[in-house]
């Protein structure tokens, strides 16, 4: 019996059983990249396959480029596991998915205070959401100017040169004409009056940004709404305001919950918000929410049943898994307003502190200092000529750190800037390091004598 159990096993499968992992078969041949191999190989070969092509990847932990989450609680990380093959469009198949979906879009509009329950939608990311909130503008004013006897051709979108590339791509796809603000050298966020002398009576919204990508500071957004509702009430206009709140959205009401941005002001419409950024989740996951169902024309939102009952759906995305929104509402659960906020405390103090560190090494100029969101951007004085902040990024890559640097927006170019998002799971130990790291490039830089003093090192909240 024994021998006839050895005869039953593949060659590949003893192969896979006695000989040393990288001495296997399919790891000394070489292995189609570009189309399917002619047989299959064992799992485990396929796995340090792709897991060893992945370490040529940049550490995700260490990229301080990027805003989206890139840790999570072990907890929330085997709930999304075991939530991949659930397909969150398929609400009948799975109501209890469904039905935390519409719990967290009634967790977010609450956190908004929208006067209503929630009307909204998950989406992929803020991207998603941004494509949802501009068509509801747009099918809204096209209504209204019909109900008007006016024509609906020339639709215009007022927003900054520092918005994110998606509001483009909306702009170009649904055929709306974007106004840019332009930036300016000392001002890279969008001011009430240079949107008033924008908008006209096509005009379907207005763009302002809590948070900016570029600097991470907040748009006057109180005072934004204040000049429309004067100016709509002197022409007849019905210009609303649409806040895109990727980045500050879960940030603002745990840190600022005096600052007015959001439904309490009567003309913010929709709000965007990324879950994947200072909402903690692992990509991709945003939401969009409306003040009102009025707000979200009806036309817009799709039912189908052929996956079993009727399914309400406003969604560029069909089939998605739902474990980015089972990873929301573990937060939701977890953390609560109180936990929230002691993250976004610790994060905004770690990236303050960071900020003084890094301008009291003497070549930096702080732009922001993370006192809005956890993100601050900073450049070289002007003083500062034998190299440039894209000397400095390159070489905080050979100590592992990715610190982009980039030109300001339209008419700020010549300003070049280094920019640092701090997130969960960045510590004060690894600020730090950070910091450390940065010293050691401007010594490199600067030619200066590695036994000279370093500047102190700052004082990084636990």
């Amino acid at each position: 019996m024994l021998t006839k159990k050895i005869e039953a096993i593949s060659p590949e499968e003893i192969d896979a059983l006695l000989t040393p992992a990288y001495g296997r078969r399919s790891m000394t041949q070489p292995v189609p990249k570009y189309r399917l191999a002619d047989h299959e190989m064992a799992p485990d070969s396929a796995y340090d396959i792709v897991h060893d092509e992945l370490m040529l990847d940049g550490n995700a932990r260490l990229n301080m480029a990027t805003f989206v989450t890139t840790w999570m609680e072990p907890q929330a990380t085997k709930l999304m596991a075991e939530a991949f093959d659930k397909n969150l469009i398929d609400k009948d198949e799975y109501p209890q998915t469904a039905a935390i979906e519409a719990r967290c879009v009634n967790i977010v509009s609450n956190l908004f205070h929208a006067p209503d329950e929630g009307v909204g939608a998950s989406a992929i990311g803020s991207s998603e959401a941004v494509m949802l909130a501009g068509m509801a503008l747009k099918w809204r004013w096209r209504a209204r100017r019909r109900a008007q006897g006016r024509p609906t051709e020339r639709p215009n979108l007022i927003l900054g040169a520092n918005v994110q590339v998606v509001w483009e791509k909306f702009c170009r796809y649904w055929e709306v004409e974007p106004k840019y603000i332009p930036m300016e050298e000392g001002r890279y966020v969008i001011t009430p009056d240079e949107v008033l002398a924008r908008t006209d009576e096509n005009t379907i919204g207005v763009v302002a940004i809590l948070g900016t990508t570029f600097t991470g500071e907040f748009e006057p957004i109180e005072a934004i709404h204040e000049a429309l509702v004067r100016q709509n009430a002197e022409s007849g206009w019905e210009i609303p305001l649409h806040i895109d709140a990727a980045s500050g959205g879960f940030v603002a009401p745990f840190l600022h919950p005096e600052l007015t941005w959001d439904f309490r002001l009567p003309l913010v419409k929709s709000i965007n918000v990324s879950g994947h950024k200072y909402g903690l989740v692992y990509p991709g996951v945003g939401w969009v929410v409306w003040r009102s169902h009025e707000d979200l024309p009806e036309e817009l939102i799709f039912h189908v049943n052929y996956l079993g009952g009727d399914m309400p759906t406003f969604t560029l995305n069909f089939s998605r898994p739902g474990n980015q929104v089972v990873g929301q509402y573990y937060n939701f659960l977890r953390l609560g307003r109180a936990g929230y906020t002691d993250i976004m405390e610790t994060l905004r103090d770690t990236a303050m502190a960071l900020a003084r560190g890094i301008a009291e090494l003497g070549p930096f100029e702080l732009i922001s200092d993370g006192s809005a969101i956890p993100v601050f951007a900073f450049k070289l004085k002007p003083e500062i000529t034998r190299y440039s902040v894209f000397d400095v990024s390159e070489r905080l890559r050979q100590h592992g750190w990715q610190v982009p640097a980039y030109t300001m927006p339209e008419h700020a170019e010549q300003v070049a800037v280094l920019r640092i998002v701090v997130r969960e799971g960045f510590s004060s130990d690894m600020a730090g390091m950070l910091l450390d790291d940065i010293g050691q490039v401007v010594e490199h830089f600067e030619g200066l004598r590695l036994h000279e003093p370093a500047p102190p090192a700052p004082q990084f909240a636990h």
